[in-house]
């Protein structure tokens, strides 16, 4: 049985969200990273980067979650458009946009508006201009069409839902108003069952919830580092 290694981040709720939709039977594996257990060698031995979702399938491993939903979409055959080069070269770079844009700009507007130490107006600026300008190209895409490959549901709308509610976090209270098209996919995401079961994952387990030191050293160990010379 498929092994997925998850907590409740934007990252594995994307995959638990493909498992669900895809009925494919999977062990959920709680990795309470508020506690450290991403550093625990057993882990590292599976993914030397320390992070969550990690899939087990067999021999096979694929850790970062955009990766996990196209070989999970391969691997079932579902959740792809038809297999055209126009269709592929459209899903590839939408999945490369999320990927190397949309997560990580995210991740770091989150970031440096809720827990970075001291005072850091410019990176504060830099990535909630750079999260608000990936979120708006989404958001066009969607003007034109009821998903982002227009009239189907795709790996790459799931990858979308497991990031979109952070946006009030990341870019503040109301931020969403702006997003009109992306709250209108939501909502239709969210009411469908397997998304429903997808959040209830984070339940099955205790996870830590409080971010005290120990958390900040696990999640953010840069900030008790050295400063560069």
């Amino acid at each position: 049985m498929l092994k997925f290694y998850y907590n409740a981040a934007p990252n594995p709720l994307k995959v638990a969200l493909f498992l669900e939709e895809s009925g494919l039977p999977y062990k959920g594996i709680a990795v309470d990273t508020k506690r450290g257990q991403q550093h625990e060698p057993a882990f590292l031995a599976i993914n030397p980067n320390a992070k969550v979702p990690v899939i087990v399938d067999g021999d096979v491993v694929v850790f970062d979650s955009n990766a996990i939903l196209l070989y999970l979409a391969e691997k079932t055959g579902s959740f792809l458009p038809e297999n055209t080069p126009t269709a592929r070269g459209a899903l590839l770079s939408w999945l490369m946009f999320i990927a190397s844009g949309v997560g990580p700009f995210s991740g770091q507007a989150v970031h440096f508006r809720n827990f970075a130490p001291g005072d850091n107006p410019y990176a504060r600026k830099r990535y909630d201009f750079e999260a608000r300008r990936h979120w708006r190209i989404i958001d066009d895409r969607l003007a034109q069409g009821r998903y982002i490959l227009g009239d189907q549901y795709t790996i790459l709308d799931m990858a979308v839902w497991g990031w979109a509610p952070r946006i009030p976090y990341m870019l503040g209270e109301g931020a969403m108003d702006d997003f009109a098209n992306i709250a209108r996919l939501m909502a239709e995401l969210d009411a469908r069952p397997a998304a429903q079961a997808a959040l209830t994952l984070k339940d099955r387990h205790a996870f830590k919830v409080e971010m005290d030191e120990e958390s900040l050293r696990s999640m953010y160990p840069q900030i008790f580092g050295p400063d560069p010379v």
